[in-house]
């Protein structure tokens, strides 16, 4: 896999910091895309589930078995942390998740289970079934972890070694706030150079929008109900690390819909050549829209705006096909600001 600071194998990589013309174009500004969708598992997940695994190996005294509930991402990167590891892992998914998703999972030489109507089912049947009954099992969480956000923020030394300009912005999506805890802690943490420390941009999905919900409302929030089509996205309530530092001034939190989000996708897929689910559809939306323009360039005149050198993390996912994207442009097209 891959190594950093001269450590031992990795079960994540560093990942291409790359300038692109046509988003640039679009946004109006300098846009440069972090390619983590590039990672073993095809999502940023391998960095932070990667890290806990990786602890977890090095302070278990027994031959550890990771245990993980999940029917995406979080279960993609632990199947192949665990390859990357040569440790047994078992990975949870409910009864709604995918044959093919299945058969992926397996080919990484996960043990599959199907069990629950939905992930919280699944989750609580992994917890109580399985790790408890197993002195050395090692239950991987989605995005609610310090060792996770280890992981996420290895984002920020790799940006500063590829960035030969001042990173004005970072815009990331959020789901349960995994990524946006990591990419906010290494901005605290790292010792930064002259000037302001970038701004970090949260988006969601209206439906999925448990952040920004909790925002309005001054309070931390657990949404009734996930109903936007970014099931990757789908956290009713994002992490007490979340709500924390979604209050520091350097933060904001915008909010995208499904439409928007999917087309993102679409004319992601033409700007860039590479194909992303739709929960990292969000953040693309919000440059595609101007959401960052009237969020981080206030003020500005378009020549100042065109200065401003912002990052977004393709955060990838495993959710995406050709013929998914064909069906948003059929279903989606009509109804988004984002053309295609």
């Amino acid at each position: 896999m891959g190594s950093l600071g001269g450590e031992s194998t990795l079960p994540w990589v560093k990942t291409p910091c790359v300038y692109n013309t046509a988003v640039s174009r679009a946004v109006g500004c300098n846009i440069y895309l972090k390619l983590d969708n590039l990672q073993p598992s095809g999502s940023f997940k391998s960095r932070g589930i990667g890290n806990l695994m990786t602890r977890a190996v090095a302070h278990h005294a027994g031959n550890v078995h990771f245990y993980c509930a999940s029917g995406g991402n979080a279960g993609l990167a632990c199947a192949t942390s665990a390859l990357a590891l040569d440790r047994p892992c078992t990975v949870v998914v409910p009864v709604t998740t995918s044959e093919f998703m299945k058969k992926k999972l397996s080919a990484l030489g996960a043990r599959v289970q199907q069990v629950g109507k939905n992930l919280f089912a699944a989750e609580q049947y992994v917890r109580q079934e399985l790790v408890a009954r197993d002195p050395d099992g090692v239950f991987v969480p989605p995005f609610d972890h310090p060792d996770i956000w280890d992981g996420a923020a290895s984002l920020i030394p790799e940006l500063r070694d590829q960035m030969d300009v001042p990173m004005d912005a970072i815009v990331c999506s959020v789901g349960g706030g995994g990524l946006f805890n990591g990419l906010m802690q290494g901005i605290e943490t790292f010792p930064w150079p002259a000037g302001p420390k970038p701004h970090v941009v949260g988006v969601e999905t209206a439906g999925a929008d448990s952040l920004h919900a909790s925002l309005v409302a001054n309070e931390h929030l657990t949404l009734p109900e996930i109903t936007s089509i970014a099931v990757s996205l789908g956290c009713s309530r994002v992490s007490a690390q979340t709500w924390k530092w979604a209050h520091y001034p350097n933060t904001h939190s915008l909010v995208v819909s499904d439409a928007d989000a999917a087309m993102a996708c679409v004319r992601f897929a033409d700007d860039a050549r590479l194909l992303v689910e739709v929960s990292c559809g969000a953040a693309l939306a919000a440059a595609y829209r101007g959401d960052l323009r009237a969020s981080l360039g206030k003020g500005l005149s378009d020549a100042e705006w065109a200065e401003k050198n912002v990052v977004l993390i393709v955060c990838g996912g495993s959710g995406v096909s050709l013929q998914l994207l064909d069906r948003y442009v059929q279903e989606y097209g009509p109804h988004s600001a984002i053309q295609v």
